[in-house]
């Protein structure tokens, strides 16, 4: 056997392949005894059917069969040990009227070659850091809110604005529920003032078209389907059985303690920062996917390398799931371009950079994301012996594996962006980010 190499120009080479009988015959002839003990032929007994009969009758598939093996192999071995940076994979060249029992045959595949190229994160003009600040209407909502929240409910005689309703809700045989909900809810204002003023133990009947913002909310008013909700347009008879009012919490030390621990918060001041803090905390992954996103657009468009196009496409269109046209594949190609050459940028800096994910950096990641989890619910932490347990389950899942290593690789290379390009950062508000980052 025989292979070597022809390169066309920098993004386009063949392999060819020189097969001699002597680099299968051991092999067809193994087959084919195999063959001959197990063949069942009219008039042979089985086990002794004579190998010339097997060869003439199978010999062709088989030689076929170990051809096609045998360069699969050694072509995987020579594109390893030459170390052949290719983009997809070998297409073989068609060829017509193959001598299968020829002494030598010549085999050869197309392949398409990884473009040379330089990253470089020095821009010209630095891409924006965009660092979202909380205005005094977020703080002052999010405080209320939280008044709300750590309130005392108290009931009242009648509806009035803020009151929350409970009741139970009929129509004919098919509804029968018991719910509650917050007059602030209802997105009907015609509605809303119905309610206003009645009592407990009075009825009044409510239409259910458009009643809530979204068909999510009637689901569990109703206690019907998601379907069902999304279509439904009759009145509903509602019967008050209670009306109540959450009372604001009052702005002193245990509600400071009782949200962020004793002492941390000791004033209204203090609690407006911390607030504050916290809500530009939830900024900074919609701020990071941004600088992202441009840097990603910035580098595909600067960083000037061609792709092997002819080869890519005729390999898309080989490869399809469906039998697809030139033109099909030419358009799938043109779409998926520009991510193929953000994960050439995005491989060459993980590698010169050291930026890969093992599994020891998988385990530590998944274990990390556990425990903030459980915080976020108000969960108790697990002992280290629960947590290995949850990571080792986290870990037998190939899809989940899958997508923590891309997020934690994603995490790591803009980290890298961040160190290492040019950024210039801008404060501004939430409302001016929407405006300014997304205006096109």
């Amino acid at each position: 056997m025989n292979i070597t190499s022809n390169y066309i120009d920098d993004l386009n080479g063949k392999i060819i392949i020189e097969v001699e009988q002597k680099d299968y015959s051991e092999q067809v002839n193994s087959v084919l005894k195999k063959y001959s003990k197990s063949a069942n032929i009219p008039g042979f007994r089985k086990g002794n059917v004579p190998i010339g009969l097997i060869r003439k009758q199978y010999g062709k598939a088989v030689i076929m069969d170990e051809i096609n093996k045998l360069i699969d192999k050694e072509l995987k071995n020579y594109i390893k040990d030459n170390e052949i940076d290719m983009l997809g994979g070998p297409i073989p060249v068609s060829q017509e009227n193959i001598d299968w029992e020829s002494d030598r045959i010549t085999f050869e595949f197309e392949v398409g070659l990884t473009p040379k190229f330089d990253v470089k994160l020095k821009f010209k003009k630095p891409i924006i850091q965009y660092i979202i600040k909380a205005n005094d209407k977020m703080v002052n909502d999010q405080l209320t809110s939280i008044q709300k929240q750590y309130g005392k409910l108290k009931s009242k005689d009648k509806i009035e604005k803020d009151c929350e309703i409970t009741g139970i809700f009929t129509f004919e045989d098919e509804i029968k529920n018991t719910s509650t909900f917050n007059l602030n809810r209802i997105n009907d204002k015609k509605t809303s003032k119905k309610l206003l003023g009645l009592k407990v133990g009075e009825s009044v009947n409510l239409p259910t078209k458009d009643l809530f913002n979204n068909s999510h909310e009637l689901v569990s008013l109703l206690n019907i389907t998601e379907e069902r909700a999304k279509e439904i347009d009759i009145s509903v008879k509602l019967n008050i059985h209670e009306i109540n009012y959450k009372e604001p919490a009052d702005l002193d030390q245990e509600l400071f303690d009782k949200i962020y621990g004793k002492d941390i918060v000791k004033n209204v001041t203090d609690l407006k920062k911390k607030i504050s803090e916290d809500i530009e905390k939830q900024f900074v992954n919609q701020s990071d996917q941004k600088l992202m996103n441009d840097i990603i657009e910035h580098l595909i468009k600067n960083t000037k390398f061609k792709l092997p196009s002819e080869f890519l496409i005729k390999w898309i269109k080989i490869n399809s799931e469906k039998n697809i046209s030139d033109q099909e594949a030419k358009q799938e190609y043109e779409k998926s371009e520009k991510g193929m050459k953000y994960q050439l940028i995005e491989s060459k800096l993980v590698t010169e950079n050291n930026l890969q994910v093992n599994f020891d950096d998988l385990k530590s990641h998944t274990r990390d994301l556990i425990k903030n989890q459980m915080i976020q619910y108000g969960q108790p932490t697990p002992s280290e012996k629960e947590l290995d347990g949850i990571v080792a389950r986290v870990m037998q899942n190939k899809d989940e594996i899958k997508r923590l290593t891309e997020q934690l690789t994603s995490n790591r290379i803009l980290t890298f962006f961040k160190e290492n390009s040019s950024i210039k950062t801008k404060e501004l508000s939430y409302e001016k980010f929407i405006k300014e980052a997304y205006s096109s």
